[in-house]
């Protein structure tokens, strides 16, 4: 049985949800995060502080929680034409994808996390890819994963396991998992440190945490959290 894995962490909502769910469950973690010149960079100071407040409210998880590792990705940000790579207004493209697609772009997280969990003995890679978000983006689907899970085994001669916590929940039960991982202690500190909005605006406080408010990253995670209190009361 696999008793180590790396969470690919950006320091939003859903991989904080991901990464408490591998503390849960193995007896060591590491993270890793990309730097790939974001337009809401702002994630990336957000990760520390998320990391550091998981080892100090939940003590269970403290001795689990291993390394993190910061990938310079700039180039993908340099070839990128993307909403979220850039500043310009979020719009569906003619492909009928949101242009906050970036191409490429969760290939080469997987394949670079692959790299690093080689070196470091971490046979399982965690992501928080999802079908069910508004996007429908190419490279979050289940059956992109699978392959890519394939080829990276064959091409790198090992053994990965790719675990995709939150492949077939919506918002709502991201919050609701959230919740059962860790309490009101792991909602507040989603709350409060985590960031989701495409636009990197942390000048806003919502009930559903901080962002602009109007983005879809914002909307989805606002719905999802109404939904989730209706149905928790």
């Amino acid at each position: 049985m696999h008793d180590a894995a790396l969470v690919l962490f950006s320091g939003g909502q859903d991989s904080t949800t991901c990464l408490a769910w591998a503390l849960e469950r193995f007896e060591r973690v590491e993270t890793i995060g990309f730097d790939y010149g974001q337009r809401h960079a702002v994630e990336l100071e957000c990760r520390p502080h998320v990391l550091a407040l998981l080892r100090e409210r939940f003590p269970r998880w403290a001795a689990r929680l291993g390394d993190d590792h910061m990938v310079d990705l700039a180039v993908l940000g340099q070839i990128s034409d993307t909403a979220l790579t850039s500043t310009r207004a979020i719009t569906l493209a003619q492909s009928g994808l949101p242009n906050t697609f970036v191409p490429g772009r969760n290939i080469l997280f997987m394949t670079f996390a692959a790299a690093i969990a080689t070196r470091r003995e971490l046979p399982v890679l965690v992501g928080g890819m999802c079908e069910t978000d508004y996007s429908g983006y190419p490279d979050c689907r289940d059956d992109s994963l699978k392959a890519l899970q394939v080829a990276l085994n064959l091409g790198m001669g090992q053994r990965f396991n790719f675990e995709m916590p939150l492949m077939w929940l919506d918002k709502c039960q991201t919050w609701a998992l959230a919740h059962q991982l860790g309490g009101t202690a792991l909602i507040d500190l989603i709350l409060e440190q985590t960031h989701t909005c495409y636009l990197g605006v942390r000048s806003q406080r919502h009930a559903w945490g901080y962002g602009c408010g109007s983005c879809p990253a914002c909307t989805l995670r606002a719905r999802g959290y109404t939904a989730w209190l209706a149905s928790a009361a």
